[in-house]
């Protein structure tokens, strides 16, 4: 793909799933528009609404797959892959502001997400059996509380860089579930 169509597609991703995230009804020309292109740029690419939708979600995906990489939940000390992984979703949310859970029907996305929440969750029990996070609560809390302090974070605190907002998220998970 040619610079100038990379640049076009990924324009067009990220301007449709922010514009989507605000309003699902939003079109593909108000999409193309917002995005500095033609519309019959993106129905060159994309045959339908669903065609653009599903391709929003894969890039929302790949992202997390790629932050979940970079972190490297499974050999970096485990306080620096936590602030890491944090600070890359955050940053993934804020580009992608798409929720996959309309996309979850499909079985190939519901695989790939269920991959990464496995990663997520034995990294989470390895911060446990480290001593990073406390054992005495119930299974599964750390795992259903740092999703949501992520999403908060995204979106309650703009005006902080991904790794200020993973700063908060941080301190905030480890005060309330770190060992004393």
């Amino acid at each position: 793909m040619r610079a100038d169509a990379a640049r076009n597609l990924e324009a067009v991703l990220t301007t449709g799933a922010r514009m989507l995230a605000a309003d699902p009804g939003a079109s593909i020309a108000n999409i193309a528009t917002e995005a500095g292109v033609d519309r019959r740029t993106v129905y060159r690419r994309f045959a339908s609404r669903e065609d653009l939708l599903a391709a929003i979600y894969g890039a929302r995906l790949a992202a997390i797959e790629d932050a979940i990489e970079d972190a490297r939940l499974r050999e970096a000390p485990v306080a620096v892959a936590l602030h890491r992984y944090v600070e890359n979703i955050i940053a993934v949310n804020r580009t992608w502001p798409v929720d996959l859970a309309r996309m979850l029907t499909d079985d190939g996305v519901r695989a790939r997400r269920d991959a990464s929440v496995r990663e997520v969750d034995a990294f989470l029990e390895r911060a446990t059996d480290e001593g990073l996070l406390r054992s005495d609560l119930p299974q599964g809390w750390a795992s259903a509380l740092l999703p949501q302090l992520m999403h908060l974070a995204s979106r309650q605190m703009p005006g902080l860089s991904p790794a200020q907002a993973a700063d908060v998220v941080v301190d905030t998970l480890l005060r309330g579930l770190g060992t004393p």
